[in-house]
């Protein structure tokens, strides 16, 4: 990148690259394990990032014992499961299509807030659309915290919205594989467009 366009970034050149440049989609692991605490630190980072009237609808389930991970992985596609057999941690993103319950709390300014999600079309178009933008944070999280992310969508979305989320107040959105890489954990970097193809004036 050119020192003129750098010159236009607050963020440091170490962080931008940890963030973004170097950090990858990981498809393999090492054993190391991730401890609530660091999942903790990551959350509360991210928790900053902004949604529409800060519903945070984002939830996390991460799957630590044998019985969660074989529930979840008998789902995945056969071309995840070795990667998510191996990943030291598996977190199971959701959104939460009761999200509008909490907003008294969360967007106190609006005591109204509830009822603008009384259709339950309209709160899950809202609960996917947040929960989603959060996920991209979540990533992100994980990356600051010198972490690899492998997010996975080929699966079995409504058995593991069954397994998971019985009572359909929940919607699966992605799974997460989490972990230090372990051996050739990627690939060659993919081509990705450049700023002409996407960015445009009107």
């Amino acid at each position: 990148m050119h020192q003129a366009v750098e010159d236009h970034l607050t963020l440091a050149a170490d962080a931008r690259d940890l963030l973004f440049r170097t950090a990858r989609t990981a498809n393999s692991f090492a054993p190391d394990p991730v401890p609530d605490e660091q999942v903790r630190a990551i959350y509360d980072l991210v928790k900053y990032a902004p949604t529409s009237m800060n519903q945070q609808p984002l939830r996390i389930v991460l799957l630590r014992s044998a019985a969660a991970r074989a529930r979840l992985i008998s789902r995945l596609a056969p071309a995840n499961r070795d990667k998510s057999t191996q990943a030291p941690l598996i977190a199971l993103l959701a959104a939460d299509l009761n999200f509008h319950e909490r907003l008294p709390e969360v967007f106190p300014h609006a005591p109204d807030a509830r009822a603008y999600y009384a259709d339950p079309a309209v709160r899950e178009r809202s609960a996917v659309f947040n929960a989603t933008l959060q996920l991209g944070y979540f990533i992100l999280g994980v990356r600051a915290a010198g972490l690899c992310a492998g997010p996975i969508v080929g699966y079995d979305e409504d058995g593991i919205n069954r397994a998971f989320f019985p009572d359909g107040s929940r919607r699966v959105l992605a799974v997460v594989n989490i972990g230090r890489p372990g051996p050739a954990p990627w690939r060659e970097r993919l081509p990705r467009l450049p700023y002409e193809d996407v960015v445009s004036s009107a």
